[in-house]
């Protein structure tokens, strides 16, 4: 299960571990990485971040004494538009030199559909002397990932959207090589983390496993485990380059059926360039969006629902055709054609 999940997101076997869910992962990594000190206090999320993880900052922030309204800085997107801007992003740092301890964002944000360039974000990050944390919820098996490569310090996801897993399934937790032994950063400790050499010594001082392993807490359950590495199997006989390919190709096919349908006020919310997106498309259909999603689930259509009218629909590669996107296509005729 390591070595698969080290290919998945782009990582070395050291660098990766399978536990917890992506939001109890969030938190042992703020933990560790978020480490306010003086001045140096603030947090930016993206705008719209998912909420779990604004929750996860804001607590973090109050935990440490700060009142999240003061320290938690929002990458905001332009007036009028969706998108974010990474020049927008340097402006917002800039602005604040010197005091932005931790970039943490979606790497695909779940309700645009917008992908971020992680290793661009990282170097900025870095050359502020800040950490940059990433939620992979809608990227692990969705995008190529490169998190070794791109230098992000570290990353969460869950395993229950593109993986397959299953709900409840165990998410998985990226820490980069070069914090594999700096066994100074505090941390939650538990028995699992353990060195395993001694783990069944019972010492009573916590020696810490080198890598992402060193943050487990608990031992696994077998059953979530088993169900998520039949779909790492089936990821690993396919490989995601592959599955990229074809993703680019249905989320491209599936825009230009949109473009003909020619509908009054419908808004794609995601990028349209391919580096800038996953296989989903985001589309805002305004107060018709609730009704709309029900007239195509009674059609056999399951697609995502974001408040305010914004419907998600993700033709993954993995299982999804062109006919299904063809399918798809002649249905929405039918009600906003």
């Amino acid at each position: 299960m390591t070595e698969s999940t080290a290919r998945l997101v782009g990582a070395k076997p050291i660098e990766v571990v399978v536990m917890n869910t992506l939001t109890v992962n969030l938190h042992l990594m703020l933990t560790s990485f978020y480490r306010p000190k003086h001045k140096q206090n603030k947090i930016i999320i993206e705008s719209g971040a998912f909420p779990s993880d604004q929750y996860a900052v804001a607590s973090h922030a109050k935990w440490h004494g700060y009142d999240p309204k003061e320290v938690v800085l929002e990458w905001s997107p332009r007036s009028n538009e969706d998108r974010l801007y990474y020049e927008d992003l340097e402006k917002l740092m800039s602005d604040n030199q010197g005091e932005v301890s931790l970039i943490l964002l979606g790497n695909v944000n779940y309700r645009t559909g917008q992908a971020f360039p992680l290793q661009k974000i990282a170097k900025l990050a870095h050359e502020n002397e800040a950490h940059l944390g990433v939620d992979l919820a809608h990227g692990a098996g969705n995008l190529e990932l490169k998190l070794h490569e791109d230098k992000v310090d570290f990353a969460v996801w869950c395993s229950y959207k593109y993986l397959n897993g299953g709900p409840g399934a165990l998410g998985g937790c990226f820490v980069h090589e070069k914090f594999a032994e700096r066994f100074d950063l505090p941390r939650f400790e538990g028995w699992w983390g353990h060195d395993k050499v001694k783990r069944f010594l019972m010492e009573p001082q916590f020696s810490p496993m080198k890598g992402a392993e060193g943050w487990q807490l608990s031992n696994p359950p077998i059953l979530p485990m088993a169900t998520l590495r039949a779909s790492m199997e089936i990821f690993d006989e396919v490989g995601m380059a592959m599955l990229r390919k074809k993703s680019e190709q249905l989320t491209g096919y599936f825009e230009f059926l949109l473009h003909n349908l020619n509908v009054k006020g419908l808004r794609i919310l995601t990028p349209s360039k391919v580096d800038e997106r996953g296989c989903a498309l985001s589309l805002a259909f305004g107060q018709s969006g609730k009704s709309l999603m029900e007239k195509l689930n009674s059609e056999g259509v399951k697609c995502d629902y974001r408040e305010p009218g914004v419907l998600r629909f993700a033709p993954v590669p993995l299982y999804n055709s062109f006919r299904d996107v063809f399918e798809l296509g002649e249905i929405l005729k039918k009600y906003v054609g």
